[in-house]
């Protein structure tokens, strides 16, 4: 056995495969990015595309069912005459859509996000080809007939799909397929919308999970791709050109924080009821497929009062912007599409959510623009991105959003006061989101915090035990099986170190039982018999991530920490050290202690 004073101190063996490196740059990204860009170039058109034949499909159901001609010409349901066709035509939608649910894809139910995150979450970031071609067909079909929705979300679900379906075509991690899904999502809201730098922030804020650029930078190129397509597919400039030029005095912040408050109790009181109307339809004593229908009854009911409040609404939008209505009819738009909104969202049919809040938000803050000072239409604008921002919990896409869609620059600042005020309103007020909410409902919890991954930032010493029991390198094996089979409650594996203290290797249980009964070995030194050649070892300045990540490549729960320079054992990380580490970081944001006054004692502790 080759002596271990004669080994080097530092082992080059890497348990990790280079995942966990001890000379980390600030982030992890590497030049497979480049790969990823390419691949995001494609995915970006891709989304674009889909975008236009989304937008042309709900326009060619549009013009057939309520116009009865074939055309892809965008129209406008508010001079749709009042008929029995009208509560008809939303229920004949509804029967097509659960029919396409039950035997196509129970996927294409809901307004897209959620399922877009649950494939990123819990599917691995892949999807099927049939919620490729579903979902952007049934949301045709349900906003075609008069289902109030968008198209925002369906898009989000079609282009993360294409993004996701090209990339298993290929050798690629989950991570990698998730950054081609959001790609994707973000191309075709690009598409729709004309709002790159809002695609973005919608995925890094509800979609990605991280912030790395390994997928921001891929998702960014694939947002930038869309809008230099967007021009050939739906034409140039802002969705709704608007320029307030509001010229409003300092205290004017306090009325847009006052906005903020009214979108996001308006927000907190149409999630609340939209689940307690889902709940009132998970108790009807009918299979899910039916549902569809009834909200399309409801739907076609709430068109004979208000036919503006069917279909996306985008006229309503520009009217809103504009003050091109009057107050009677913006709150029936309000009453009544909120009303049938609702229930057919609930019903799970297929449509978006955006265009829905956009016109709810907007109605409720052209409204209260009527006593505030200013236009109307300005304070409609602050309602859509403080309705956007706090009901999908996403107050930065809100913001950028409504900046993007009307080329307005200098409304910025309030729409970051409103946006921001809704977001800490809908936090306070509910637990989850109008879109993390369904999917708790299916027994997934999701965090959306983010933060420093302490294993990253603490070091090894910081937690490592500096008092460690060994055993001597010179002890017979017979000694060693006496000594494990004396003690209670010994450890399952022990460093064994050098009387110079160096650590020659590590001693466990199975060792010991492998060792008993043979005679010719008991008599045999430790050193004789174990060896560090393939041994884990941490060192003090690793990070504790590193030191995780040993335990999990070499499939143990004890890492000796050695010195550096000399090769010395110097203390012993356990699986519970890395719980304690857990706990304290727990400590740090439960305790709360002055600094000023305080004890010097407990000043040092902090």
């Amino acid at each position: 056995m080759k002596n271990p004073e004669s080994r080097p101190h530092h082992r080059q063996h890497d348990f990790t495969g280079g995942l966990a490196r001890r000379e980390a740059g600030d982030f992890t990204t590497d030049k497979r990015v480049l790969l990823l860009i390419g691949m995001a170039i494609i995915v970006g058109t891709g989304g674009a595309l889909a975008a236009w034949l989304l937008v042309n499909l709900i326009s060619l159901v549009t013009n057939v069912v309520w116009l009865g001609h074939v055309s892809t010409q965008a129209s406008s349901l508010a001079n749709a005459p009042r008929s029995a066709w009208m509560v008809a035509a939303p229920v004949i939608g509804g029967l097509v859509i659960g029919l396409l649910a039950r035997f196509g894809s129970d996927k294409i139910r809901g307004h897209g996000i959620p399922e877009a995150i649950e494939a990123i979450l819990i599917g691995g970031s892949r999807m099927s080809p049939k919620v490729a071609l579903l979902k952007p067909l049934s949301s045709a079909i349900s906003i075609g007939t008069g289902g109030p929705f968008g198209a925002e979300g369906p898009i989000i679900m079609t282009g993360g799909a294409i993004g996701s379906l090209f990339a298993q075509c290929f050798h690629m991690s989950a991570a990698e397929r998730k950054t081609l899904l959001v790609a994707g999502a973000a191309a075709g809201m690009t598409a729709i919308f004309g709002s790159p730098i809002a695609a973005v922030m919608l995925a890094v804020e509800l979609l990605l999970f991280e912030w790395k650029p390994r997928s921001f930078i891929p998702v960014a190129v694939a947002a930038c791709v869309s809008i230099y397509w967007r021009p050939l597919l739906f034409g140039q400039g802002p969705l709704f050109p608007t320029n307030f030029q509001s010229h409003l005095p300092w205290w004017s912040v306090f009325l847009c924080l006052a906005m903020g408050i009214i979108s996001g109790l308006q927000s907190g009181l149409l999630t609340t009821l939209l689940y307690k109307i889902e709940d009132a339809f998970e108790r009807l004593p009918i299979h899910w497929m039916w549902w569809p229908a009834l909200g399309g009854l409801v739907v076609g009911l709430g068109g004979l009062i208000e036919p503006r409040a069917l279909g996306v609404g985008y006229d309503i939008i520009s009217d809103l912007l504009g003050s091109h209505i009057v107050a009677k009819a913006v709150l029936a738009i309000l009453l009544v599409k909120a009303g049938i909104w609702l229930v057919a969202l609930s019903s799970g049919t297929s449509g978006g959510v955006l265009a829905p809040l956009l016109i709810l938000g907007g109605a409720l803050g052209w409204l209260v623009g009527l006593v505030f000072p200013g236009d109307p239409g300005f304070w409609a604008l602050l309602g859509m991105a403080a309705m956007m921002g706090g009901t999908m919990r996403a107050p930065l896409t809100g913001t950028f959003f409504a900046v993007e869609i009307t080329g307005d620059i200098s409304a910025l600042v309030p729409l970051l006061a409103a946006t921001v005020t809704a977001y800490a309103v809908t936090v306070l007020l509910l637990r989850r989101s109008i879109l993390t909410e369904k999917i708790a409902r299916r027994g997934q919890h999701i965090t959306r915090e983010y933060g420093i991954d302490p294993f990253e930032l603490t070091r090894a010493s910081e937690i490592m035990i500096r008092q460690v029991d060994t055993l001597s390198a010179n002890i017979s094996l017979g000694e060693a099986c006496s000594f494990f089979s004396s003690q209670q409650k010994s450890h399952r594996v022990y460093p064994v170190v050098e009387d110079s203290g160096l650590l020659a290797g590590v001693v466990s249980r199975a060792d010991v039982l492998r060792w008993q009964g043979d005679e010719d070995l008991a008599g045999q030194s430790l050193k004789e018999n174990i060896s560090d050649g393939s041994l884990p070892v941490g060192h003090p300045d690793d990070t504790v991530g590193f030191i995780a990540d040993l335990m999990l490549a070499a499939d143990t729960g004890r890492i000796p920490i050695i010195d550096r320079s000399t090769g010395k054992l110097v203390g012993l990380i356990a699986r519970k050290d890395l719980l304690r580490l857990r706990s304290s970081l727990k400590s740090a944001e439960l305790e709360r202690r002055p600094y000023f006054g305080a004890h010097p004692k407990a000043v040092t502790d902090q």
